[in-house]
C-alpha cells in the first residue's frame, strides 16, 4: 500500500510539471503575440512619419530650386568652377582623366533633381557651353528606384560626339581599400553606364550618390579646398622665408659679436 501510494505520488508530480510546462507555453505563447501587435502598431506610425517626412522634403525641394538657380547663375560667372570642384573633391576627382578635365572646361552648371516623390529617383543633369568635343549641350543621367524587385533602373542621354572625339573602352578594376570600381579611361565611361543595378548593393552608384549628397549641397566648399590649400603653402613659404631671415640675421648678430670680441682681446693685448 505504501509503494503504491509513493506511485501515485510520482504520477501526481508529473502531471503537474507537464500542467505548468503548458501554462508557461502559453503565456509565452500571448506575450509574443501581443509583441507583435505593439510591432505592428510601430511599424504603422513609422510608415506615417516617412511619409510626412517625404511631404516636408519635397515641399523643401520646391523652395530650394530657386535659391539653386541663383547659385548656378553666381557660378556661371566663376572661370572653371565645377572643374575644380570635381577636382578637389577626394573621391570625385579621381575620375577625371586629362581629357576629361579639358571637357569639364566648357561645363556651365550641374543640377541634382530629385523626382517630384523623391523614393522613387532623381537625375543629375550637365550643361555644357558649346565644345569641340560633343553636340550636346546638356546631359542627364536619372536613376529610378523599382519597389518591387528592389533594383535601380539608370538612363542616360546618348552623347553626340564630334567627329574624331569620344572615349574608348574602359576595363573597370577594383582599387585597393576602395570599394568603388573605377574606370581608368573616363568619367564619361561612367556617365554611359546605364546597365541596371541593384541600388540595394551597387557600387557603381556610389559616384552618383557622392554627387547627389556631397557635392550638390555645397561645392564651393570644394572649390575652396584648392584655394585654402594654396593659401596654406604661401603661409608656410612666407614662414619659412621669414624664419631663415631670422637665422641669418642671427648669425649676423653672432658673428659681428664675435668680431668685437676679438677687437676686445686685441686691444686688451695692447
Amino acid at each position: 500500500m505504501v509503494a503504491d501510494k509513493g506511485k501515485k505520488l510520482k504520477v501526481a508530480d508529473k502531471g503537474e510539471e507537464e500542467n505548468n510546462s503548458e501554462t508557461i507555453d502559453e503565456k509565452l505563447v500571448l506575450s509574443i503575440e501581443k509583441l507583435q501587435e505593439i510591432q505592428d502598431e510601430l511599424e504603422k506610425i513609422n510608415e506615417e512619419a516617412s511619409d510626412k517626412v517625404l511631404e516636408v522634403e519635397q515641399k523643401y525641394n520646391e523652395i530650394r530650386r530657386p535659391v539653386y538657380d541663383k547659385r548656378n547663375d553666381i557660378i556661371k560667372s566663376i572661370p572653371d568652377f565645377w572643374l575644380t570642384a570635381f577636382l578637389s573633391h577626394p573621391a570625385l576627382g579621381e575620375l577625371l582623366t586629362g581629357e576629361d578635365q579639358k571637357i569639364f572646361k566648357y561645363l556651365s552648371s550641374l543640377e541634382v533633381e530629385d523626382f517630384k516623390d523623391v523614393k522613387s529617383g532623381y537625375s543629375i543633369t550637365l550643361h555644357f557651353n558649346p565644345n569641340p568635343y560633343f553636340e550636346d549641350t546638356k546631359l542627364t543621367k536619372t536613376f529610378t528606384y523599382a519597389d518591387d524587385d528592389g533594383t535601380t533602373k539608370i538612363t542616360a542621354t546618348t552623347i553626340q560626339w564630334k567627329e574624331g572625339m569620344g572615349i574608348p573602352n574602359g576595363v573597370n578594376h577594383e582599387k585597393k581599400g576602395n570599394k568603388r570600381a573605377a574606370n581608368d579611361e573616363s568619367f564619361f565611361s561612367w556617365f554611359t553606364d546605364t546597365q541596371e543595378k541593384d541600388h540595394l548593393d551597387d557600387i557603381h552608384d556610389e559616384i552618383a550618390e557622392i554627387i547627389k549628397e556631397d557635392l550638390w549641397p555645397n561645392p564651393l566648399t570644394y572649390f575652396n579646398n584648392d584655394a585654402d590649400e594654396e593659401d596654406f603653402d604661401e603661409d608656410e613659404a612666407v614662414e619659412e622665408v621669414k624664419v631663415g631671415n631670422d637665422s641669418e640675421e642671427d648669425e649676423d648678430d653672432q658673428e659681428d659679436d664675435d668680431d668685437d670680441d676679438d677687437d676686445g682681446g686685441e686691444e686688451d693685448g695692447k
